[in-house]
């Protein structure tokens, strides 16, 4: 009989209980118990099983759920003696942060102070009786969502050392999604505040909290040791080029397969592989992500499921907002090609805005780029050098950011396909109305605040250039600075039947020491692909010169005139 496909449970008891649909993760229990590390940081991407595997840890520890071994029966951890000995014999405290998505400093810190008086709350027996003395219990009821930093630092550490007197063992501390604040607060310009905030409470959680058995926290990004981590050295990283725990989050291409024969769609095996396949967690490849996976089951229909379930609005700011040379990479991603990059797999939120290989590492932990290829050696100066080969993940992803480039012209949609339809019959008159319509609607969409469009008016007009890739890909094979001829051009549109003529586009800023006026950049761009040739590439294909339309686009602000021969 076939289990019931249920979305969206995160609570081990209720899956075992009411027989859901669940693939056997337990084995992390025995890996993780067997390491014997102090402090376990695991990096996976959003809606990969992370929260579920915490409340299964819980679960299978906690004092709380002792006599349960009916929930871990005919499972791969009851397969060890040594194990079953191990069940509800621990004191477990456990965090979530999941929530924690405020849009100022004041509102995250009560909504923290919030969580951890609820997790006191569910130890208030402590209260009973004379195992705490007066001061404690006067301490314990000033837990609240308006108490002081001192009292918020120290308050996992005081919770664990009650516990442990309680109960007379060590306690298990598990944090979940302990990023998430973090990059609410990045995008909210809060972040300073709240990594001062969070440092000293991470420290005497996980540093110096001698009552600690051991502790996971999980989260998508490994943000920087210099940022929260700087006193904390008991800490075992295991992001998503680690070997560790390679299969314990998400599915397997041997457990999806075996899923689909379950639910008698076995002959879709290669078609789900297309859309969803492609995750790699370190020498684990083939690895599904289970939200898509568990929906294809339950609706049967190929959907964007993981890659929609989110607003993607920090991968949103930081592709849109991003330089001229990080939408040139994109644009290669978007095509199916791969890229060459250095990154550090330590997220600095505080350098998303200027540093390109921050932006890497965010969209690598994320899960929107795996690692096709990583090459280590030795520069010249003597330093060891790391470059990651990346791809866009999978089929899914790349549909998620063709959307959400089309979403960026979305305000002035109707004038947006107007241009475009003016620059497929050629109407130079009808471009220039329409291209400078969609400058005025969306060209400050694209300021990162401490650039603005006005001084790097690139941004916007390499984000329109992703615009026409997405939307004309059925038509054209569009490319971005690329070698033709003698030089390397802006955009090139090559048609992919033999009905559409070729065309060229040429991005130039106004120089005012050298250019009077715009139409004199307009024939600075014009001269410049006649004098380089770039047409070459076209005419290498077959494509007749006289159908080679080539535009020269002139700039300044928000003003924009087109030329065309």
């Amino acid at each position: 009989m076939r289990r019931t496909v249920g979305i969206g449970h995160q609570d081990f008891e209720t899956i075992r209980q009411r027989n859901y649909f669940y693939i056997d993760k337990t084995h992390f229990i025995r890996e993780w118990w067997k390491n014997g590390d102090s402090v376990t940081l695991i990096t996976r991407p959003r809606r990969f099983g992370k929260t579920l595997s915490m409340n299964m840890i819980e679960t299978f520890f906690s004092i709380q759920y002792k006599d349960r071994e009916d929930l871990f029966e005919g499972l791969k951890i009851w397969e060890r003696e040594d194990f079953r000995k191990l069940q509800g014999t621990y004191p477990v405290i456990f965090i979530s942060f999941a929530d924690v998505k405020e849009t100022s400093f004041s509102q995250a810190r009560k909504k923290i102070c919030s969580i951890i008086k609820d997790v006191y709350n569910r130890y208030a027996f402590l209260l009973d009786g004379d195992f705490l003395n007066e001061n404690e219990k006067q301490d314990f009821q000033n837990i609240s969502t308006d108490m002081e930093d001192y009292e918020v630092s120290g308050s996992i550490r005081a919770l664990s050392n009650r516990l442990s007197r309680y109960y007379g063992k060590k306690v298990i501390i598990l944090l979940d999604e302990y990023d998430t604040p973090m990059q609410e607060a990045y995008v909210n310009g809060y972040w300073q505040k709240l990594v001062s905030f969070t440092r000293s409470l991470f420290n005497s959680t996980f540093k110096t909290n001698p009552y600690l058995e051991r502790a996971i926290m999980t989260g998508i990004t490994r943000v920087s040791k210099e940022s929260i981590f700087s006193d904390l050295n008991n800490l075992e990283v295991v992001t998503t080029t680690s070997e560790k725990y390679g299969d314990c989050f998400g599915f397997t291409e041997e457990e999806v397969f075996a899923a689909l024969d379950e639910y008698g769609l076995s002959d879709r095996k290669q078609e789900v592989k297309s859309w969803y396949d492609g995750f790699t967690f370190g020498d684990q490849a083939d690895i599904y992500n289970p939200w898509s996976i568990v929906n294809y089951l339950d609706k049967r229909r190929f959907a964007p499921y993981w890659a929609n379930s989110s607003s993607n609005s920090l991968v949103d700011k930081l592709v849109r907002e991003g330089s001229k040379d990080l939408k040139t990479s994109f644009q290669c991603l978007l095509t199916g090609e791969s890229i060459t990059a250095e990154l550090d797999e330590q997220i600095v939120y505080d350098q998303l805005d200027n540093d390109e290989r921050a932006v890497w590492s965010l969209l690598l932990a994320s899960g929107y780029l795996k690692v096709k290829n990583l090459k280590t050696y030795m520069t010249d100066f003597g330093d060891w050098k790391q470059e990651y080969q990346l791809e866009l993940t999978n089929f899914e992803v790349r549909l998620m950011f063709r959307d959400m480039v089309r979403k960026w012209f979305s305000s002035a949609i109707s004038v947006y396909n107007d241009f475009i339809k003016a620059l497929l019959l050629g109407d130079i008159k009808a471009m220039n109305i329409y291209m400078n319509r969609v400058a005025m609607a969306t060209f400050s969409y694209f300021d990162t605040g401490k650039n603005p469009s006005a001084e790097e008016p690139e941004r916007f007009y390499h984000g329109f250039v992703l615009g026409l890739m997405v939307d004309l890909s059925d038509r054209y094979i569009l490319t971005s600075n690329r070698e033709s001829g003698f030089g390397r051009y802006d955009v090139m549109l090559e048609p992919r039947n033999g009905k559409d003529d070729g065309i060229i586009l040429e991005f130039k800023a106004r120089d005012i020491d050298d250019e009077t006026e715009l139409r004199d950049t307009v024939k600075a761009a014009l001269d410049q692909i006649e004098r380089k040739r770039y047409e070459t590439a076209l005419v290498e294909k077959g494509i007749p010169p006289e159908r080679i339309h080539k535009y020269g686009f002139a700039f300044s602000g928000k003003k924009v005139l087109i030329g065309g021969r």
